[in-house]
């Protein structure tokens, strides 16, 4: 081939002529100049086949590549090796073969296509030497612009060979082998990595001459201690277990066998010579376990455990009051308990007597609480919710915006097929799974409707001010320029008038594999991972990967953003309209066109985290209904008489009846005696229902927990806490939940307070109580603490009739303390859930601990005076809700029982459950159970996962939800990183040499060459894409060898020109310059000179004539201070694909170790930046800040605990079942898959609080039963046994119907949530919860303090009192402590 002979179209290039003969000697000298200058001095004399206008073609691509790959010598002197030879060789014949010819337009036989034969070895180190290159502006490689993203050098050639308006206006075909004659063009190829100097690349270009860094391991690969395929500490903790539970299992059985054979031993000793009555009558020798007999410790059997005293028995315990002189019962006292006791004493007198009084300075108190709501706020945005004002990522998130301007809002849209193909398993049974999939996306009909989509959005209009696309969209070449929209429309102009059903197909195919010849309207490559997703992963890249099996269109329209609210508010308005005009058509996809279109605009996540649909108001009235009619249900049962009939039985009794008021042989003399036997037309509903349910007091209760939140919210506010929406979604649950269980408390014990003062006391001492008198309303107060003994049993035995004041008084003065443990704790732990910086959470958790503080302080003032109220009303049988009505009281059947029964939990805790504990066996097993729990948690809290799905924060009929599923199933790129730079003054040398690259000067660890070397081991820094390196490229602008990029006018070096500049009065801006430009970096600017180029540059277009220009690709990536220096600079770079929470978190971690790697080795400071930091920062920090937290909760526990309950034995045993309880909890975490992260951590820490409740009443019941027997004591155990079942007995039925149930009433409306937030974070958590806490407080608790609980003390009531109670049992007869069933009625 020689010379050209015309061209194929109007515009295009040249075509060459066929040409079998010998070499020609250039023209002139001018042509073998310019032959040398542009392909070396290889052709400096000879003859070539070549003429000068072929040369001044070569050189004018060569000048089009070298924009790309001059930075690396070996591929820019390759590849001007390889068309150089291919043009000009004198021995091109030897490997050029011409196939085809054809006739041009100037009726010429020109050259149509050719073989090139090319050797392996050149081929490969051709490829070789550029496939590294980079391209930073577009953070891509150079590869993709002159090869076209080829992977091998097969692929690599054949694009350069292949035909094309831009490129060869011929064929090139690089055939496998060469036949006889033709001998490949196979010269040594230059290598990147050779030491001369036309040859070596920097390492950015380079791999082969990079410094190697030190293996990283990946964020989530630290490694762990493993036996087999569990970690030590689960084989630790299993081994311990089984060893231990066997153990445990093996003395069982020796203790049995034991037992057995002292038993025998004793019947013989028993056969020999004692009687079986002597034996019998002895206590100590009695088989049963005798729970009263610590004061039996010193006596013999055969002494009369009512006449002499030893004396130590003075210090026995509460069970010796049967059975020891009365003198010697007055337990040890302690001060705080006492005083805590008086004090409440005094305000429950004051509220009790006073209750006008008290509600109107409580409620106006109350009053000016809620004045707050003035300053009431909602909190909507997203990143003031959950990023913590202070966090380093939201100080840098802000300090990029102000810097760089914020980063772009994007508007995407995933279009997939409605339709779907399911592969059946092959067995094809019923319970078969079927997987579905969807079809490919790609076809004619979907094209045409989906672009007429695009056409509406191009063409759609905001309302009211008319703002359109253009008027928002990101401009990179500036306001003329055109808009940022990647698209497969892009691919094809916007429109598919030129193409057909048969054509699009082959259209999408080229653009797929070749991008740089289908550049949208920006003039920016866009790569197929941008605008298709889901092809088949089975598509190696080696296979031309076929995107025309693509599931999905991906369309993203990109958005400026701004820190002007006027400006963000322009954007926001079209984006509404964006998002209506989407709804409309996703609405109609599916029947119009077979398709299905998920999206998200830059307002939708803001939009739909603040939905009110999370929490219908019929879901929160649903709550407060079932609350109250548990509360009206069970409040009253213990004001009405134990055999007070019940509704059903009076309906079943009315039903029964009935059948007698159409009898004839009803008589006076056949009625029943019982009044409730007579029939009646209506049924006669019983007393309960009508005077003691407690209807109004139970609605007062949880009226009052209302206004606890509202104060809260009051209080709050005025302070500037805003609230949010999970705060008003769950806030009144919890309350509810929490605030509902003192209300029962009080109440119960109130009941017990009139079953031993009221006006119906026991039969069994009403004698007593005849003789004395009913203490008069009129007479002097006594104090409940006062000593009151006498010198007669019966003055010690009698119960006072108290006054209605009174009961209440002594009421609150005996839970008062109990209360305010819980109350203390639950607080602190709700407030200790305000260090999570997260404002959300920490605005919850102050709401949280103040509503329940302000709802525990309206309970122990108003709700008493109620109670006193209500107590008045229901001695006065008038009707509760109309107490203007009273009810006659009824005749009292003589064998009925007077005032309050027991309740079935009551009963069955005394009969069954508080004795089954007693049992060494059972309490072995119940350590041994809860052990193993224990263990299992342990070992499932490894499985916890850090992060927060943001499906979750949506409602479940969110348009997000399916966007989020699209997103993560069909988009395969990853976000874009900063890497931020500060405090390095590029305008030295020294700075520029830290920062750049692609030079030889530059340093090893700069910058830009730690970057590309954490992209290479990309499984540990999770960056994927070349980094933009602003540095680099802006020194490249500079080089003369392209002479299109910086120019400056000949007549006034001092003046720049414009692109419209025509050449010949302009020049490249370092042509004459010395010291020249050059790879070492020795002629490049430094100070006003570098300012004066760089903004020059920055202002520069970037487009084919210079690729370079920094307009598009930099103008927002330097930050100048106001004296116009460089403040701060940032590189460019991209994520891997992120697709779950673990992901994004490991991302970041990476990032920010590569930032500090950087700041170590050059001494400047760095940062990473990406637009998802600032909601995963919390990652760093959520475990370190949970131990924190927790550990805190747990010594604040035991401190409360330990102090209030006046032993530290007893205080460290309620934080440890309080700290079990917890990780119970954080185990079934593991197992439900709930993730840790700022909300589980308040949840957790809400766990101490609430776990405290269940455990703080019965531990203050164990202590108040106490004797204070000194612990080494040979009776301590039974002792610690009487108090446990005491305990149970007393309390334990309150925390079960009144705080168990109570929270499960509360929290199991959240399971009907249409937030999946709502119902795995707090419902899901509070469940197990209350469960755990319910098992943990009434099982295992009791079996530790009876095994190990600290010495009791007198906090109960009056000595006469509790003697009373002592005695007292539900038949009314004296029976001792024996643990069987002759004398468990006594509990």
């Amino acid at each position: 081939m020689r010379d050209t002979c015309g061209r194929k179209g109007i515009l295009g290039p040249s075509l060459p002529c066929p040409y079998s003969g010998p070499p020609v000697e250039p023209e002139d000298s001018t042509a073998r100049e310019l032959l040398v200058s542009t392909c070396g001095p290889d052709y400096a004399d000879g003859p070539v086949c070549c003429t000068q206008e072929q040369v001044e073609t070569l050189r004018t691509n060569f000048g089009m590549v070298d924009k790309f790959v001059s930075t690396c010598p070996a591929c820019r002197n390759n590849f001007r090796q390889f068309f150089c030879a291919f043009t000009c060789s004198p021995f091109q014949g030897n490997f050029v073969n011409v196939t085809r010819t054809q006739i041009s337009r100037e009726h010429q036989q020109a050259v149509k296509s050719v073989d090139f034969h090319v050797g392996q070895q050149f081929s490969s180190g051709f490829f070789n030497s550029c496939k590294d290159v980079q391209f930073g502006a577009a953070n891509s490689f150079a590869m993709t612009f002159i090869g076209g993203g080829a992977r091998n050098a097969s692929a690599f050639l054949k694009y350069l060979g292949d035909e094309k308006d831009i490129g060869s206006p011929f064929q090139i075909d690089f055939p496998d082998s060469s036949p006889g004659g033709y001998e490949p063009f196979d010269p040594n190829p230059r290598s990147c990595s050779a030491n001369d100097l036309t040859s070596r690349c920097p390492c950015i270009d380079c791999p082969d001459v990079c410094p190697s860094l030190p293996y990283v391991p990946p964020p989530d690969s630290t490694p762990t201690c493993q036996v087999g395929g569990i970690t030590c500490l689960s084989f630790v903790l299993t081994l311990a277990y089984c060893l231990a539970l066997l153990g445990a299992i093996s003395g069982y059985l020796l203790e049995a066998t034991m037992r057995r054979r002292k038993a025998r031993h004793r019947e013989g000793l028993v056969l020999g010579g004692e009687t079986a009555s002597d034996t019998y009558l002895s206590p100590r020798s009695h088989s049963r376990t005798l729970v009263g007999a610590s004061s039996l410790a010193r006596h013999t059997d055969g002494e009369d455990s009512l006449g002499g005293q030893s004396g130590d028995s003075r210090n026995l315990g509460r069970g010796a009051s049967l059975l020891d002189p009365i003198e010697t019962l007055q337990p040890r006292q302690y001060r705080i308990n006492t005083l805590l006791r008086r004090s409440f004493y005094s305000l429950g007198a004051f509220c009790a007597n006073y209750p006008w009084l008290t509600f109107a300075i409580v409620f106006a108190c109350v009053g000016s609480l809620n004045l707050g709501w003035k300053k009431f706020e909602v909190e909507k945005d997203p990143v003031k919710l959950w990023v913590a004002p202070n966090s380093e990522s939201k100080l840098q998130k802000d300090f990029f915006d102000v810097k760089f301007g914020p980063f772009y809002r994007t508007e995407q849209i995933f279009v997939t097929s409605s339709l779907s193909v399911t592969d059946h398993s092959a067995n094809n049974s019923a319970d078969a799974l079927a997987e579905t999939e969807r079809l490919p996306v790609l076809s004619w009909d979907h094209l045409k409707w989906w672009f007429g989509v695009e056409e509406g959005i191009r063409s759609l209009r905001s309302s009211p001010n008319n703002y359109g696309l253009s008027d928002v969209c990101f401009k990179p070449a500036g306001p003329q320029g055109a808009c940022v929209v990647q698209s497969v429309a892009a691919w094809f102009g916007n429109s598919l008038d030129d193409y057909d059903e048969e054509t699009w197909s082959t259209r999408l195919k080229y653009c797929s594999a070749t991008p740089t010849e289908c550049l949208p309207d920006y003039m920016q490559p866009l790569s197929p991972e941008y605008v298709l997703g889901g092809r088949p992963s089975d598509d190696a890249p080696e296979s031309g990967r076929n995107w025309l099996e693509a599931k999905a269109m991906i369309t993203t329209y990109v958005v400026s953003d701004s820190l002007d609210v006027v400006e963000q508010e322009k954007v926001m308005e079209w984006e509404r309209a964006l998002r209506t005009f989407l709804q409309t058509q996703s609405d109609i996809s599916k029947s119009n066109a077979n398709l299905e279109i998920s999206f998200s605009t830059g307002i939708s996540l803001e939009e739909e985290l603040n939905k009110s649909t999370n929490m219908d108001i019929k879901i929160v009235l649903l709550s407060y209904l079932m609350m109250f009619a548990y509360v009206a249900m069970t409040l009253g049962n213990g004001a009405s008489g134990q055999d007070e009939e019940g509704v059903t039985g009076s309906l079943m009794r009315w039903a029964t009846n009935i059948p007698q008021l159409f009898s004839n042989r009803i008589s006076s003399s056949t009625t029943s005696i019982d009044s409730r036997n007579t029939p009646r037309w209506f049924p006669r509903f019983p007393r309960s229902i009508l005077v003691s349910s407690r209807f109004s007091l139970g609605l007062f209760g949880i009226g009052l927990v209302v206004l606890s939140v509202s104060s809260s919210v009051g209080v709050f506010s005025a302070m500037g806490v805003k609230v949010t929406l999970i705060i008003a979604e769950v806030i009144p649950f919890l309350v509810l939940a929490v605030g509902v269980d003192n209300v029962f408390i009080l109440v119960h014990e109130l009941d017990r307070q009139t079953a031993l003062h009221g006006p119906n006391m026991l039969s069994a001492v009403q004698s007593y109580g005849n003789n004395q008198g009913p203490a008069s309303p009129t007479q002097p107060r006594r104090s409940p603490f006062s000593s009151s003994h006498d010198d007669s049993v019966d003055a010690i035995s009698v119960p006072l009739n108290l006054t209605p004041e009174e009961r209440v008084a002594r009421t609150l003065a005996k839970m008062g303390p109990s209360i305010l443990l819980s109350t203390i704790t639950e607080t602190t732990a709700f407030a200790l859930g305000a260090l999570v910086p997260m404002p959300a959470v920490r605005n919850f958790a102050l709401y949280a601990a103040g509503s329940v503080f302000l709802n525990a302080v309206l309970q122990v003032t108003v709700f008493v005076s109620a109670m006193t109220l209500d107590l008045r009303r229901l001695e006065a049988n008038r009707m509760d809700c109309f107490p203007c009505i009273r009810i006659p009281p009824r005749i009292l059947l003589p064998d009925s029982s007077p005032g309050p029964g027991l309740g079935k939990f009551a009963w069955f805790i005394r009969r069954y459950y508080a004795k089954l504990l007693l049992y060494p066996a059972v309490k072995g097993f119940v350590i041994l159970i809860f052990t193993g729990t224990f263990v299992g948690s342990v070992i499932s809290m490894q499985h916890i996962q850090l992060g927060l799905d943001r499906r979750l924060a949506l409602p479940s009929d969110s348009y997000l939800i399916p966007y989020f599923n699209d997103l993560d199933s069909y988009f395969d790129v990853g976000p874009p990183v900063y890497f931020i730079t500060i405090d390095v003054d590029p305008t030295t040398r020294p700075g520029q040499q830290r920062l750049c690259g692609r030079f030889t000067t530059c340093n090893d660890f700069s910058v830009a060459n730690i970057l590309e070397g954490e992209r290479k081991r990309r499984e540990s820094s999770f960056i994927s894409q070349p980094a933009a390196s602003w540095i680099d490229d802006f020194m490249n602008w500079l080089d003369p060898l392209n002479d299109e990029c910086c120019r400056i006018r000949k007549a006034d070096h001092s003046i720049f020109c414009n692109p419209q500049d025509p050449g010949r009065r302009c020049q490249a801006c370092f042509a004459d310059r010395t010291p020249s430009w050059n790879i070492t970096m020795e002629g490049f600017p430094e100070g006003p000179e570098f300012m004066r180029y760089l903004e020059q540059w920055l202002i520069s277009p970037t487009n084919e004539e210079c690729p370079l220009g920094g307009q598009s690709s930099y103008s927002s990536s330097i930050s100048f201070t106001s004296g116009q220096s460089v403040d701060a600079s940032h590189f460019r770079s991209f994520h891997s694909s992120l697709k779950t929470d673990e992901d994004f978190i490991n991302a970041f971690a990476a990032a920010h170790r590569i930032a500090d790697d950087i700041s170590q080795q050059t001494g400047m400071t760095v940062f990473p930046y990406s637009v998802f930091y600032v909601f995963f920062d919390q990652y760093a920090h959520v475990v370190a800040i949970t131990q924190e937290i927790l550990g805190l909760g747990l010594a604040a526990v035991l401190l409360i605990t330990a102090v209030l309950l006046g032993s530290w034995r007893t205080g460290t045993i309620v934080t440890g079942v309080v700290a079990l309880t917890v990780v119970n909890v954080m185990g079934v975490m593991g197992v439900w898959h709930i993730s840790l992260n700022a909300i589980s951590l308040v949840n957790l820490v809400i766990s101490l609080g609430i776990a405290v409740e269940f455990c703080a009443h019965i531990a203050r019941a164990f202590m108040g039963a106490g004797t204070g027997i000194p612990v080494d004591h040979m009776s301590g155990q039974k002792e610690r046994d009487e108090r446990m079942l005491l305990a149970l007995v007393e309390v334990g039925p309150s925390v079960l119907s009144g705080i168990t149930f109570t929270k499960l009433i509360g929290i199991s409306v959240l399971a009907l949530t249409r937030s999946k937030l709502l119902e795995i974070y707090y419902f899901r958590m509070w469940l197990t919860l209350i469960v755990s806490g319910a098992l943990h407080g009434l099982i295992l608790l009791p079996v530790i303090l009876s095994l190990a609980g600290g010495p009791g003390y007198a906090i109960e009531d009056a000595d006469e009192e509790w003697m009373t109670n002592a005695t007292r049992r539900h038949e009314y007869e004296y029976t001792p402590f024996l643990t069987d069933n002759d004398s468990i009625d006594s509990y």
